[in-house]
């Protein structure tokens, strides 16, 4: 190599390394500004994610609240379920009451038959409003969700698996047995 093509090979990477340079503090610019951008991107991250912290605590505090409402109007409705039947229960108490006292005075035991007998209809009847149907047992086959067998005899009139005898009313409320009828059994 001569030396001036050794020349022309220091200028060209004179102006390369110059330009690089060149390039180098462009980019150290732009970086700048990327630095800048990215750190208010960062900013304004914060400050979002401060928001839906705040806005977190607020939901979790309405919740709380939203639950202890909800547990005090169910301890309420818990403590206050029986208050419509107990209200149309006490015309029939009254009337109870008054068979009794009239009874007691006059010594007259029709009066209180038939007072009893009123008390009785007025309570089945209210019973009934509520759904609740007594359980059809003498003469119908053996039934354990209905039936509670608590005997079994021997029927010449009744086939096998026949309820004989009811000893104690059983009953069911809407769609649910609430007392199964304790009955006698054919075998």
């Amino acid at each position: 190599m001569s030396t001036g093509d050794n020349k022309t090979v220091e200028q060209d990477i004179d102006t390369t390394y110059a330009a690089d340079n060149e390039a180098t503090t462009d980019e150290a610019g732009v970086e700048v500004s990327e630095e800048a951008t990215v750190s208010s991107e960062l900013e304004q991250a914060r400050v979002q994610a401060e928001e839906n912290y705040q806005r977190l605590l607020r939901v979790q505090a309405d919740f709380d609240n939203f639950r202890r409402r909800a547990r005090a109007e169910k301890e309420d409705f818990a403590k206050y379920a029986s208050l419509k039947l107990i209200e149309q229960l006490l015309p029939i108490v009254d009337n109870f009451d008054r068979a009794l006292s009239s009874s007691k005075e006059t010594k007259d035991f029709d009066a209180l038959v038939k007072g009893l007998d009123m008390t009785y209809r007025g309570i089945d009847q209210l019973l009934t409003a509520e759904g609740l149907k007594p359980i059809e047992a003498v003469g119908q086959p053996f039934n354990p969700e209905f039936h509670q067998a608590v005997m079994q005899v021997e029927s010449e009139e009744h086939e096998e698996g026949i309820v004989v005898e009811e000893l104690q009313k059983g009953y069911i409320l809407k769609d649910k047995v609430i007392r199964p009828a304790m009955v006698k059994v054919s075998v």
